[in-house]
């Protein structure tokens, strides 16, 4: 393994002194290329430049990538329904957005990414699926893998060690799928869990499976000996040399452009901005002094902001002026604790200076915080 490092280092060494032209018409047939960042929206960035910039009908692409702890959801689907946002906020771990269709899934180190990439005509998910097998079997006849009609991959006939998603271009595609190694699964099974309830949305909705280490089955593997068995069966099946070219995502020489493409994928915009149009109805159960006190509460969200905002509070719990300026204040507003934080802070600080209403203030501005 160390004489494969070296080997990749002086090939990388080369890329980088090699016209980006070259380097993507080098190797004919195809490419094995390998990220060295860890980052979600840096790899996520690669496919798209991948896609929209590599001549695909001369060579095809599998990409190799791995993360720090992620979770990336689909382009059609919806974060708050998806995943647990404030334990990911707590844990420091990062949510991305991809362009292509599927559910939502955990990323750590323990997780390898593949991406292969072909011309939209030779597109052929189950094909990739069978490779990654294939190569799995070379490396350990005993494991009882096997590819699913739902184009996941099984453990032991019941756990789900990969899922699938793919991007469907004009002439170019790509079929990228996960292969669970040695991930977390306590903060897996934690993150994908949403807390949040009365939420309505057409969103696509991810299937939950259960989940299996293949390290849990045979503790002898590691990542490098996964990712080097996909890499050879790879070059088999397209009759290439087998070496694994690294590639630093951040390298505008080799890949000009990129950084704007790592940039939108990590907006506001982008990641919450893109979602779906939902709704949420739930009540408010707020302890106030002795008693416990419902507020029933119905948003409309559209393009991540608040459309339309109704609560229904008693009679004489706010003045009516400021529970009007603070319906007004959050329609249109980013349906985000950060802003809606920093808008009530506002607005409390034109209240009258009375200690039981800025208690009751305080009181419904924390709850409404926590809906998102």
């Amino acid at each position: 393994m160390v004489l494969q490092s070296l080997k990749n280092c002086l090939w990388l060494s080369c890329v980088l002194r090699t016209p980006k032209a070259c380097f993507w018409s080098t190797a004919s047939g195809g490419l094995i290329i390998q990220s060295v960042s860890n980052d979600v929206y840096q790899n996520l960035a690669v496919e798209d430049w991948i896609h929209d910039h590599v001549d695909l009908e001369k060579q095809q692409v599998l990409f190799l990538w791995r993360n720090s702890p992620a979770v990336v959801i689909g382009r059609h689907q919806n974060p708050w329904q998806e995943c647990n946002l404030r334990l990911l906020r707590q844990k420091n771990i990062k949510l991305a957005r991809r362009r292509s269709g599927g559910g939502t899934v955990y990323h750590d180190l323990g997780n390898i990414n593949l991406t292969f990439f072909t011309t939209r005509k030779k597109y052929e998910r189950m094909g990739n699926l069978k490779l990654i097998v294939k190569a799995l079997k070379a490396l350990r006849p005993q494991l009882d893998v096997h590819v699913t009609d739902r184009y996941d991959i099984l453990l032991d006939r019941h756990y789900k060690i990969s899922g699938t998603a793919a991007k469907l271009g004009r002439t170019s595609a790509y079929h990228h799928c996960t292969l669970l190694c040695n991930a977390d699964k306590f903060v897996l099974s934690s993150v994908l869990k949403s807390p949040y309830k009365g939420l309505k949305s057409n969103a696509t909705p991810s299937v939950p499976a259960s989940v299996k280490n293949l390290f849990e089955e045979d503790a002898s593997l590691t990542s490098e000996m996964l990712l080097d068995a996909i890499a050879k069966e790879y070059a088999v099946q397209h009759q290439i040399d087998h070496h694994i070219t690294l590639i630093n995502p951040a390298d505008e020489t080799l890949l000009p452009g990129i950084s704007n493409k790592t940039e939108e994928l990590q907006t506001w915009e982008w990641v919450y901005g893109k979602t779906p149009k939902f709704s949420v109805s739930t009540c408010l159960n707020m302890a106030h002094k002795d008693s416990v006190l419902d507020v029933k509460v119905n948003l409309d969200v559209k393009h991540g902001r608040i459309e339309v905002c109704n609560i229904d509070l008693p009679e004489q719990w706010l003045p009516p002026g400021l529970y009007s300026e603070l319906v007004k204040s959050l329609t249109g507003s980013k349906f985000c604790p950060n802003e809606i934080t920093t808008l009530v802070t506002t607005l409390l600080s034109a209240c009258p200076q009375d200690n039981e209403l800025h208690s009751r203030w305080s009181l419904l501005c924390e709850n409404m915080i926590r809906l998102m």
